[in-house]
């Protein structure tokens, strides 16, 4: 009898796995849901996507192209903000970076020069005078970006993005949140079909299911 019960809980893992797939996302393998659901900042019927990121990060960076084409794609059905996780706690320079060209509204425009200062260029922006050299040679005037560099409010959102990403439960990245609920990442939708998706397809199976939990967030 006992070799019995343990045969059918292998035929129904087997069964699961067989049945895991980014169209149709299963809690707990291709996403998971958070313990505690976070306030959004969309309003209306729009689904809030958030992606959680750094400059540094190889992933973050082939993920770029297709996770702007995913938003155009999707209109008004979302609305979509960046969070970079420090990756080195409190004094984290590429966060400070991010959190001082969004209180300047220029990050979204300067975002991709950023990427490709790290990933094309291969220049490591690791310290304030690589960020404010960064900036000076990209048109920003360094009195205006030192003052907001070290202004109280950037000061005091860096020293608490390290609990920001801890109620979002995001350790690494990229690591996109849905509607406050919902995460899922590249190496979750990889390990949930182990050996079906082809590597150069992980992007967009990481897509598929943010489809679908913005479908699920939608109802």
């Amino acid at each position: 009898m006992r070799l019995l019960k343990i045969a059918i809980v292998v035929a129904g893992l087997c069964a699961a796995t067989a049945f895991a797939s980014p169209a149709a996302p299963r809690n707990g393998a291709e996403y998971t849901t958070l313990k505690t659901p976070q306030a959004v900042q969309a309003v209306g019927k729009k689904v809030e996507v958030i992606e959680f990121f750094m400059y540094h990060c190889p992933a973050c960076y082939a993920l770029e192209p297709d996770m702007l084409a995913w938003v155009k794609k999707q209109g008004d059905n979302i609305t979509f903000r960046r969070i970079h996780l420090p990756l080195t706690g409190e004094n984290d320079p590429e966060a400070h970076m991010f959190l001082t060209l969004e209180a300047m509204k220029l990050e979204e425009q300067l975002h991709a020069k950023i990427l490709s200062t790290w990933h094309v260029e291969r220049r490591r922006l690791k310290s304030d005078a690589d960020n404010i050299d960064w900036a000076v040679k990209n048109g920003i005037d360094k009195e205006k970006y030192t003052a907001v560099y070290n202004s109280f409010s950037v000061m005091t959102k860096l020293k608490n993005a390290g609990r920001v990403a801890s109620t979002y439960e995001v350790n690494s990245t990229p690591t996109i949140i849905v509607d406050g609920r919902f995460s899922t990442n590249p190496s979750a939708v990889d390990a949930a079909n182990p050996g079906q998706i082809p590597r150069a397809q992980l992007n967009q199976a990481t897509l598929q299911v943010l489809d679908a939990l913005v479908a699920q967030s939608r109802k």
